[in-house]
């Protein structure tokens, strides 16, 4: 392989290859090292100058999904949650989830009084007399950035809800705001949410604890990364509120309705029972 391979990236920025991120994506899947060499070797093979991280990620996948298709279905996480899409709104049930599933109380879409105008808050979080305002910035395409102007107006308006409510007598303090993209955030956004104190999360941040690691921890895979469902099956799905793998288990009537076969049934349940208790 030509040490010096310039790859093209979703925003259309060229960089060199990284050897180490393809294996490091690879070992995220939970493919063991034998596995993950063949693989590597495979891609490494066929790579040439120009090649888009598009079609890197598809070889690799393609490869991977021949071998198993959980390890495959874990290696997708991140182009699924894209595939959420393109309302938004099942990301934030999504995000909703996590946040249940992490011991909060949580309610989607609350309509909040601030001091100058009302607002209508993604998600509510609370837990322990304390309340967190989430809101989501979902992308349905890769290759943008969250840049600093989504913490700057999430700060405005947790400032102007949070002015009312201290003017009121509550039971639980409104004390925190949160900002959550399915893409990454820029430095100048890291920089201003963590001088103004807002709570951030994406793909990667904060190191060790961004989405990726919490659905991990969590076992809460969105239905968009199994690899036996349709396109259609997923969407019809997402239309119903059905977000997360965990919500068809044990439950046949949305695969029925489908039409879904009893072998294909079985694989799927099969599938999604071993992310979730992964």
């Amino acid at each position: 392989m030509d040490p010096n391979i310039e790859i093209i990236k979703t925003s259309g920025e060229k960089v060199e290859f990284s050897l180490e991120k393809l294996r490091a994506s690879l070992n995220h899947s939970g493919a063991g090292k034998e596995l993950v060499d063949q693989i590597v070797d495979r891609v490494c093979d066929e790579l040439y100058q120009g090649i888009s991280t598009k079609e890197i990620y598809n070889r690799a996948f393609a490869l991977l999904k021949k071998k198993s298709g959980f390890f495959a279905s874990k290696y997708k996480l991140k182009k699924a949650i894209y595939e959420l899409g393109p309302t938004g709104f099942p990301f934030e049930n999504f995000i909703a989830a996590i946040f249940k599933y992490s011991g909060y109380n949580v309610e989607i879409g609350k309509i909040l009084q601030g001091h100058c105008v009302t607002h209508e808050i993604d998600v509510l979080a609370s837990k322990n007399n304390e309340m967190t305002i989430v809101e989501c910035k979902f992308y349905g395409e890769e290759g943008r950035n969250c840049n600093v102007k989504t913490p700057l107006y999430i700060a405005a308006r947790f400032k102007d809800v949070k002015t009312h409510w201290d003017s009121k007598s509550h039971k639980i303090n409104l004390n925190k705001g949160c900002v959550v993209t399915n893409t990454r955030f820029t430095k100048d956004a890291i920089k201003y949410g963590n001088c103004i104190g807002l709570e951030l999360l994406s793909w990667d941040y904060p190191k060790n604890d961004g989405l990726k690691d919490k659905i991990d921890r969590l076992g809460l895979y969105p239905i968009t990364v199994s690899t036996l469902l349709t396109k259609r099956e997923k969407q019809f799905l997402l239309s119903r509120d059905i977000v997360l793998c965990r919500d068809l288990i044990g439950d046949s009537f949305f695969l029925d309705h489908l039409g879904v076969s009893e072998i294909r049934k079985e694989k799927i349940f099969k599938e999604i029972k071993q992310l979730c208790n992964n």
